[in-house]
């Protein structure tokens, strides 16, 4: 399963879940950073935990649920969280922090979320950004949200 839907690749076994992603299913959010597992850019949810997708041969994937930033569909109040909030910067880290951020659970203790985004680097934010970002998630002060969802009930 890919992002809810059965999908099925002719590839290479050992071609990388990345590649598949980016070139095969042309789903272009998740990124590559450094191609060697340090970066965290290329995170996306296997069976809903956070994997770097350029250390994972597709093989290993077969018959998985996988899940990446556009799965989201960009109604996820983290994905509004990061924007409000200014947890998404340049947008290399985005998709694999927000990715990474979701299989935390829905009230991450602050050292939690300092654990669990370890292996996700961010160069432009200072990470305070992205702390607050799931902290307004967690807490429901994502105001953007609460105004899109108030207005989705009333229209």
């Amino acid at each position: 399963m890919l992002n809810g839907r059965a999908t099925k690749r002719r590839v290479h076994p050992l071609k990388r879940l990345l590649d598949v992603l980016r070139e095969d299913c042309a789903l272009t959010g998740t990124k590559e950073g450094c191609g060697e597992g340090e970066c965290g850019a290329c995170t996306v949810l296997v069976d809903g935990r956070p994997v770097n997708s350029c250390l994972v041969p597709i093989a290993q994937v077969a018959g998985a649920r996988v899940t990446t930033i556009e799965g989201l569909g960009g109604r996820h109040p983290l994905q509004h969280a990061f924007v409000e909030h200014g947890g998404a910067q340049c947008g290399i880290c985005t998709p694999g922090m927000i990715l990474a951020a979701i299989a935390l659970g829905k009230n991450p203790t602050l050292d939690q979320m300092k654990t669990g985004l370890a292996g996700n680097l961010c160069r432009c934010t200072g990470y305070s950004a992205i702390f607050r970002s799931i902290e307004a998630t967690a807490t429901g002060k994502n105001k953007g949200r609460d105004r899109k969802d108030r207005k989705e009930r009333r229209g």
